[in-house]
C-alpha cells in the first residue's frame, strides 16, 4: 500500500496533465472533472507511484534549478530526457552520472516546477 503522495497545482490542470504525459511519461490513473468541465483533481502515475495533480496557483517564484519537487526512477535516463526535450520541457540538468551509481537529469514542467529523474530507486 502506497503511503506517501506528493500533490502539485497547477493553474491549468488539464494543460499540466497533457504535459506530464507527454514530457515525463506519466499516465493517467483518475481523472475527475467539475461540472463546467475543468479538471479538479488527477492521479497521475509512473511505476508503482502516484502524484496527484489539483487546481491551484503556480509557484509564486520560480524554483532554482535545484530545488527538485518530485524525484522519479526511470530505467533509461538517456531516452527519458530526449522524450522530456522532445515534448517541450526546459532542461536544467542533462543526463549525468553520480558518485552513488545513478544517472540523472532535470528538467522544469510547464508552470517552472523541477522534477528530477534517475535510475536510483530508494
Amino acid at each position: 500500500m502506497r503511503s506517501i503522495y506528493p500533490v502539485l497545482r497547477y493553474p491549468d490542470v488539464h494543460a499540466a496533465v497533457d504535459f506530464l504525459r507527454s514530457a515525463f511519461g506519466l499516465t493517467v490513473h483518475e481523472l475527475h472533472s467539475g461540472p463546467d468541465g475543468a479538471v479538479r483533481h488527477a492521479q497521475l502515475g509512473h511505476g508503482d507511484g502516484l502524484v496527484m495533480i489539483g487546481p491551484g496557483p503556480a509557484p509564486a517564484s520560480r524554483p532554482a534549478d535545484d530545488d527538485y519537487r518530485v524525484y522519479l526512477a526511470v530505467d533509461d535516463v538517456d531516452a527519458h530526457h530526449r522524450q522530456a526535450r522532445a515534448a517541450g520541457a526546459e532542461i536544467v540538468r542533462s543526463p549525468f552520472d553520480t558518485d552513488y551509481g545513478s544517472r540523472d537529469y532535470a528538467a522544469r514542467d510547464l508552470v517552472g516546477m523541477v522534477w528530477s529523474f534517475g535510475t536510483y530507486g530508494p
